[in-house]
């Protein structure tokens, strides 16, 4: 019965996701310690939603050379799309969020730091794992590194250690509120021009 419950739940949540038509796109961009489970939601978000996705441990694992300046130049390029993307990696400190922060104002983008909350312990076994490949001194050289966003910031905290359902319901609810709050305002009567024609406003 309870996994009955869960896959209607998920149906659900991938309904709404499905038919959502956001105002203004997005730069979505994870932040996080590392093992915090970043890359498990932008992974599963970006497939849900075909938006793209870019991912510095990606192109870091392609190629050793100018891997930040290859990830701005791809993010320059999909900026020009127009479409919600979603960003994971170069977040890790207020500097690095301010100039991406920057980058996706000027192409007319929303950032959103989505901050996904993990317990240290938890968050390096998962990193320190076999299949991520850090060693332990790594973990603590990078966890060191990361600066905790601010109130300033606006971040969207998720857990890491909750099911992506529960996790895209968070952020679906907030990256959806604008059209809300634009669909309760009264929108004044259209009138007739002189020519017949009407005024069309488009969003």
């Amino acid at each position: 019965m309870a996994t009955f419950y869960i896959f209607v739940h998920k149906l659900a949540i991938l309904s709404y996701m499905k038919s959502l038509s956001l105002t203004k796109p997005h730069m979505i961009v994870m932040v996080g310690i590392p093992g915090s489970g970043k890359s498990f939601f932008a992974e599963k978000f970006s497939s849900t939603f075909h938006a793209p996705y870019i991912n510095y441990q990606k192109v870091s694992s392609l190629t050793q050379d100018n891997v930040g300046e290859i990830c701005f130049y791809l993010l320059e390029e999909l900026l020009k799309t127009q479409q919600t993307i979603v960003f994971d990696g170069l977040a890790d400190t207020r500097a690095e969020r301010v100039e991406l922060a920057k980058r996706a104002r000027d192409a007319g983008y929303e950032p959103l730091f989505i901050w996904t909350q993990t317990d240290v312990a938890t968050a390096k076994a998962r990193a320190v794992s076999p299949k991520k490949g850090l060693s332990s001194d790594e973990y603590d050289q990078l966890h060191r590194r990361f600066t905790p966003p601010t109130a300033a910031e606006k971040p969207l905290v998720i857990s890491g250690k909750h099911t992506y359902a529960t996790q895209a319901r968070v952020v679906l609810k907030k990256i959806s509120s604008p059209r809300a709050e634009i669909s309760t305002h009264h929108t004044a009567p259209v009138r007739e021009q002189p020519t017949g024609r009407r005024n069309i406003t488009i969003r």
